[in-house]
């Protein structure tokens, strides 16, 4: 055979074999190729960026702050807690600076919360256990010592002896409410008072902090005067004993920047809910988190425990969480499941 015959024998089995290996090669590199594509989307689908969590100023939502970013490290995420504004929150995060709004409460928060839902990038995670109350009251002894004859009904703050007997040295002889911090009601409590025929012989103040509060429950009672402050429940101030003053009935539209009047904003605040909510990627880009959140059904224990450990046992909120995690690690366990 000529040698030329041969080498073009040997070409075409070499360039045969070549063809098999380029496609062999080609094969193995587009393996690894989908091989980093899905690890991509697996990093995708549960990032590493932080989940920030917003820090308000009562003592059961910085405990709760602290106890789902304790959680979550332990799931193998990062973690930011960021002190935040009650109402701002919820456009935060629906705009992605903030991830996650842990206790809304219905009576004072769900109107900016439904208004972010609205616009979108906002989503409903579920509500809690406990039934909620937030308005007006007064510790149990003040009807004890029958320091306003007729309480828990609000007709009995129309006398002129109970209205001397709740008078402070910021109040101009008038009867005293204390309120929480003006971010979180504004004039509710003023519109109220209008709306009762009250707003001569009584006065709205606002407290700078939820522990002003505990303060002035505190003060109150070492004076020996009565007192009305803003407070809700679950709280720690269950087990000691507070009673709500018992309000005309609430009902849709009657406050007055919900639309009412005058002659209906003196009604009392809803028995509601306690809700969570979300930025509308978390359950894609942090899955286990948001599970966790949606499973995370706190009842009237569990909240009134993480207010307690701080307002009565002086516990740091990092402490605190770390105490409920350990007291309550069954229920913890089961959210995780």
């Amino acid at each position: 055979m000529h040698q030329s015959n041969i080498d073009s024998i040997a070409l075409f089995f070499l360039g045969g074999h070549m063809s098999i290996l380029r496609n062999k090669l080609f094969g193995f590199l587009a393996s690894i190729v989908i091989a980093l594509t899905c690890l991509t989307n697996i990093a995708k689908a549960d990032s590493s960026d932080p989940i920030r969590i917003p820090v308000l100023n009562w003592s059961s939502q910085v405990v709760m702050a602290n106890v789902l970013a304790q959680v979550f490290e332990e799931q193998g995420y990062n973690v930011e807690l960021v002190p935040a504004e009650s109402a701002s929150r919820y456009e935060a995060i629906r705009t992605g600076d903030l991830h996650i709004a842990h206790e809304t409460w219905q009576s004072t928060m769900a109107k900016p919360m439904y208004e972010a839902m609205d616009k979108g990038g906002l989503i409903d995670a579920g509500s809690h256990a406990a039934p909620t109350l937030e308005d007006m009251g007064v510790p149990n002894w003040v009807i004890e010592q029958n320091l306003c004859p007729g309480l828990p009904s609000w007709e009995a703050l129309k006398s002129e002896e109970c209205q001397k007997n709740f008078a402070t040295a910021d109040s101009e002889g008038k009867g005293r409410w204390l309120e929480g911090p003006y971010e979180w009601h504004t004039d509710v409590m003023p519109n109220r008072l209008k709306g009762l025929g009250l707003d001569d012989t009584w006065t709205v103040k606002f407290a700078g902090s939820a522990d002003a509060l505990w303060a002035e429950l505190a003060a109150a009672k070492k004076e020996g005067r009565g007192t009305v402050i803003f407070n809700w429940t679950p709280n720690f101030t269950d087990a000691e004993g507070f009673t709500f003053i018992e309000f005309p009935p609430f009902f849709q539209g009657c406050r007055l920047e919900d639309g009412g009047s005058v002659d209906t904003t003196g009604c009392g605040s809803p028995v509601g809910w306690l809700k969570k909510a979300a930025h509308i990627k978390l359950p894609i880009t942090h899955t286990s988190a948001y599970k966790f959140l949606t499973k995370f059904e706190a009842n009237a224990t569990h909240i009134g425990n993480m207010a307690n450990y701080v307002d009565n046992g002086g516990m740091t909120h990092a402490d605190a969480a770390s105490q409920f995690i350990a007291d309550f690690r069954g229920d913890v366990d089961e959210w995780l499941k």
